[in-house]
């Protein structure tokens, strides 16, 4: 029973560390977004803990959105949540500039496959289409994945270094492709294994998810990309300019 009594208070240690560095942010004692947290060094005097410890505590603040580390450069706060706008198109990078932060992609997967399934069904065809799939980065940090997929007419002058260096928005024109209308579908899941590994959170936590089909210029659809983020790090924002409010019924009511 003793011991027993003690694993489970080694177990909890990293919960009541991770709540004391979550008092701190939330309160700005230990830096504002970007800013940098004490080391792990620093920690593991400050509240007499093992290094273990801390990096389990920091970890878990990690898969919560609130912190975030960088090579050789120790763990900072992480920036406020990315606001994106759906009055507008607007690719990941230019949401996260805005945002303050330094956007990076890292393409995993890039070859061309049979459409099946709902890209079959939104693309409209049963041929070939490019498919990539990458990782979007904010200050080195996971921040979203994101799978395209490109009509194999249109994909097919395209390098895997071309994906890596440009938006698709920036490189179809040069396929001669002219954009037309955009529509978009939001929704929620629970984070994937694949999730879970790519976005540094943890398995069965809350992503967000974003369809985006885009149509040319003809009103054929073209490119088709599917994005999954943490649901703490973005959010998504519509500007309604006026509303309307409809009369309320005056059946039945009594005035004087």
């Amino acid at each position: 029973m003793v011991v027993d009594i003690q694993v489970q208070y080694k177990s909890m240690r990293y919960l009541d560390l991770a709540e004391a560095l979550r008092s701190r942010i939330a309160s700005g004692r230990i830096g504002r977004a970007g800013g940098s947290l004490p080391s792990e060094a620093e920690m593991v005097d400050e509240f007499a803990t093992s290094r273990v410890t801390v990096r389990r505590a920091l970890e878990l603040l990690r898969t919560e959105g609130l912190v975030m580390s960088r090579k050789g450069a120790g763990w900072f706060v992480a920036p406020g949540t990315v606001r994106q706008s759906l009055g507008r198109v607007t690719t990941v990078e230019a949401a996260l500039e805005a945002a303050g932060a330094v956007p990076q992609r890292r393409v995993f997967e890039f070859g061309f496959v049979a459409a099946t399934g709902h890209v079959a069904r939104l693309l409209g065809t049963k041929g070939e289409v490019l498919r990539v799939r990458r990782v979007n980065l904010a200050d080195d940090d996971p921040f979203a994945v994101v799978t395209v997929w490109v009509l194999g007419d249109i994909g097919r002058d395209l390098s895997r270094a071309d994906v890596e260096a440009a938006t698709f928005y920036d490189l179809l024109p040069f396929s001669g492709v002219r954009f037309g209308r955009v529509t978009q579908s939001i929704g929620a899941d629970l984070a994937s294994p694949d999730d879970a590994r790519r976005l540094a959170v943890a398995r069965g936590s809350a992503v967000v998810t974003c369809r985006r089909l885009t149509y040319d210029s003809d009103d054929r659809p073209v490119l088709l990309a599917d994005h999954r983020y943490p649901a703490a790090r973005t959010s998504f924002e519509i500007e309604l300019p006026s509303v309307a409010f409809a009369a309320p019924p005056t059946h039945g009511v009594r005035h004087g």
